[in-house]
């Protein structure tokens, strides 16, 4: 138990650079999100096509661990919002992510160029599932593979 505490503490640098941090008023309905402002800030489509997208995200220093690489969080992250992109209709209900497999397969550093390859591998009444792929542009290596499977209920929610 000490080792979590431990683990857990924040160096005098790291309090200090907590305590720098501004969080923008929040207005529902206006403008973006803390979500949006945090953690989709950057990405940039490439290419769609049906079923089909690539993008390119530049690691930024706010989405890396303490050693500097881009955290698992982020890496999850970009899977879900790259898969969903690929499903998501306007004026229908949303969907839910029900299913995320990841392999994290190598480290992405702050400032490497990723690119995220996202195909939609079919749909069977509410089910869809996608397929994302982040590649080092630089160098072609693999940084993490995912699955995503998500639903939509076909009745409107009476939410």
């Amino acid at each position: 138990m000490e080792d979590a505490k431990k683990c857990l503490e924040l160096t005098p640098e790291e309090s200090e650079a907590v305590s720098r941090v501004v969080v923008p008023e929040i207005r529902v309905g206006k403008g973006p999100s803390l979500y949006d402002l945090f953690a989709t800030t950057g990405i940039r489509v490439d290419q769609v096509e049906p079923g089909f997208a690539v993008c390119s995200f530049k690691v930024p220093p706010r989405l890396t661990d303490k050693d500097g690489n881009l955290s698992n969080g982020a890496i999850a992250n970009l899977v879900d919002v790259a898969g969903a992109s690929l499903i998501y209709v306007t004026g229908l209900p949303m969907n839910v992510s029900v299913d995320m497999s990841i392999s994290y397969v190598s480290k992405a550093k702050i400032d490497d160029e990723l690119e995220i390859t996202s195909k939609r591998l079919g749909q069977r009444g509410g089910y869809s599932g996608t397929s994302v792929l982040m590649r080092n542009k630089a160098t072609g290596e693999i940084v993490a593979e995912g699955r995503h499977s998500l639903f939509r209920s076909p009745a409107a929610s009476k939410l």
